[in-house]
């Protein structure tokens, strides 16, 4: 009886500390992993921005810097969380691109017109949008486009990835038309497309499309799908995502994101 009471407590014992080792573990991996701790102790912020996207995320052909209104965001959270606002270090990517870099670990947040949804906090945090636009459409002057409802038939460009498909897709439906949809991996190959006459417009936020107009077109009138952008981090990166989303959440309440909206003309 003795020995068969020692080795149920040999056993409890074992389960113990099994239950405490996992328990550190999942607070560590919650924290430290790729989270503020890191970011604290490597000294740099890493972030995934875009480089193809005028005024908020474009690269300069003379520095070679990318530049935009999401660049001064990371400027923003580097001088909040590191105290230097040069302390980051810039990855391009796509909206294709975005999200498996920040889940292999290559970029600590992502700051990259990536719109908030039900589906994707599942997979990441986000912060406190910093800026709302809508999904837009950009054509020829010549094709004498009014509206979606005059594109029955009609090939429209939208990036890889992005949410811009789905919400022009449920608006076609809804007016009864067929719209078909060829799919690009950079914002500058769908406005290559619709210059050639491979598609018949370049879907995508309407503040986006206000840096790919020119004289030989035009952005039409309606809006469809509101799109909130917010920083995106790992979901497990708790410590991380709620720094980030205080720093947010205090630039639009002191003013400071409304004055970088302003800077870089983002109302469209």
């Amino acid at each position: 009886m003795k020995k068969m009471l020692s080795v149920l407590l040999v056993l409890c014992l074992a389960f113990t500390l099994a239950a405490c080792s996992s328990s550190t573990d999942s607070s560590d991996t919650a924290t430290t992993d790729g989270g503020l701790d890191a970011v604290v102790k490597a000294g740099v912020l890493r972030v995934g921005v875009k480089e193809d996207v005028p005024n908020f995320g474009l690269r300069n052909t003379q520095t070679g810097e990318i530049e935009g209104f999401e660049i001064d965001i990371v400027k923003l959270l580097a001088g909040k969380i590191l105290g230097d606002e040069n302390a980051y270090e810039l990855t391009p990517v796509t909206a294709k691109t975005r999200g498996p870099l920040l889940d292999n670990g290559e970029v600590d947040l992502v700051v990259a017109t990536f719109t908030i949804t039900d589906e994707r906090r599942l997979t990441y945090n986000f912060s406190t949008a910093y800026y709302e636009d809508a999904v837009g459409l950009l054509v020829k002057k010549d094709a004498g486009y009014k509206g979606l409802a005059d594109m029955n038939g009609k090939v429209i460009g939208v990036a890889q990835s992005a949410t811009s498909k789905e919400a022009v897709q449920k608006v076609a439906d809804g007016l009864g038309i067929k719209v078909s949809f060829s799919e690009y991996a950079t914002y500058p190959e769908i406005k290559a497309a619709l210059d050639s006459g491979r598609v018949d417009a370049f879907c995508v936020d309407g503040s986006i499309l206000g840096g790919y107009l020119d004289d030989t077109t035009v952005i039409l009138p309606d809006r469809y799908a509101p799109q909130q952008y917010g920083v995106a981090s790992k979901l497990n990166n708790i410590a991380l995502s709620k720094a980030v989303d205080g720093y947010i959440s205090g630039g639009i309440a002191d003013g400071t994101i409304e004055g970088l909206i302003n800077k870089w003309g983002l109302k469209y």
